[in-house]
Order: C-alpha cells, then structure tokens, then sequence
C-alpha cells in the first residue's frame, strides 16, 4: 500500500529527487532532514527507490501519528514509523532506545532533528541532541543530510487538504559520526550539511 500512496504523491506533488552527492545505495543510513510539514514524510519516501522505501522507517512524534485509529494504523502498518514520545521522556522511556532497536534490526532511518516543524524565517532551525546522541551509539552509520522544498506550501500548518504544489528532495553528501567532536559543532555541521542541500 505504501508504494501506491507513494505513486500519489508524486503524480500529485510532481516531486523531484537530486541525488547531489549521496546515490540511492543499498546501504544502511539515517536520512536527517529539515521539517517544515506532517507531509514531509510522504514526500520523501515516495522519491526513494522501492527497494530502499521498503527497508527505511521514519521516525514521527507519537503524539501526532498515534491519536486516532486511523493515523495510529496508517503510521504502524503503512510508514512502519518508530513512534518517538515527545513528552514522557524518562530513563526507561528514551526515544533514543527504539530508534537503535529499528537500526541494529537493518532498518534505515529517515529523522528531522529540529525536533517539530520549523516556524521561522530560517531555513532550518537548531537541530536537538537526539541525533548526535543516536550517532555517538551507532558511529558508523551513514548519516544524509537531505532537504525538502515546499512541503510546507502543500499541506500548511492547520490544514488537512493538500494542494497540488511542485516539491524537491534534495540528498546530499553523506558525512559520518566523528568521536573527537562536541556534541555542539557535530550538530552544527550536520545543520549546516542540510542548509548545503537547499544551495
């Protein structure tokens, strides 16, 4: 089902992918992306390849995708999401933890590390501490950045209907955990490898 609805929306959307310095490989990553739109999502899965769709899982805010039976059976059975708590956060109850069980199972991961939609006049806001703390946990991991335009434009903020407007997908070059770094300049450069991609 998720290839058809994929299929719509890119006759929808006419969505185009550029591979800019990343190729669509058949290899384990975490796509980290900016995040303007719950139709972030769906645009980027449906310009991924159906052998890399079917082994990515994104990971949404389970206070979004898991309110109503319908989000909460579309967002499990369809996208395969791993359901991030945005609120309840304990020790035991650390997002980070489901998020290592989806890669050290073989899933890819397609992550916004701005944590919600970004609201400013910036293209991409300060990313949070998640991705840094899941990268120092699986450093090897091939980390691309990617950029999505105009999602925003097609399913705005308060609204249910999208509007048939052209969107991209921009991946870029892909870049790795490195130990020696803070937690501060490691997110930085990653912030400022998906602001590369909006170039």
């Amino acid at each position: 089902m998720l290839n058809v609805i994929c299929g719509f929306v890119r006759l929808f959307t006419g969505v185009q992918s550029h591979w800019a310095g990343a190729e669509p490989e058949a290899v384990q990553r975490i796509y980290f992306a900016n995040h303007t739109s719950h139709f972030d999502c769906l645009v980027l899965l449906s310009v991924l390849p159906r052998h890399l769709r079917r082994v990515v899982r994104p990971a949404a805010a389970a206070d979004y995708w898991t309110t109503t039976k319908l989000k909460n059976w579309f967002s499990a059975k369809v996208m395969k999401i791993v359901p991030i708590d945005r609120h309840h956060l304990t020790r035991t109850n650390n997002p980070i933890n489901k998020l290592i069980e989806a890669l050290d199972s073989g899933s890819s991961l397609i992550i916004f590390p701005e944590g919600s939609r970004c609201e400013s006049d910036e293209a991409v806001s300060e990313f949070k501490t998640g991705l840094y703390h899941l990268c120092k946990q699986r450093p090897n991991i091939q980390l691309v950045p990617t950029y999505i335009d105009n999602a925003n434009r097609v399913l705005p903020k308060g609204e249910c209907v999208p509007i048939p407007l052209l969107c991209t997908v921009t991946f870029g070059q892909p870049i790795y955990f490195d130990p020696s770094e803070s937690k501060q300049i490691f997110l930085k450069r990653a912030q400022q490898a998906v602001l590369g991609c909006a170039a």
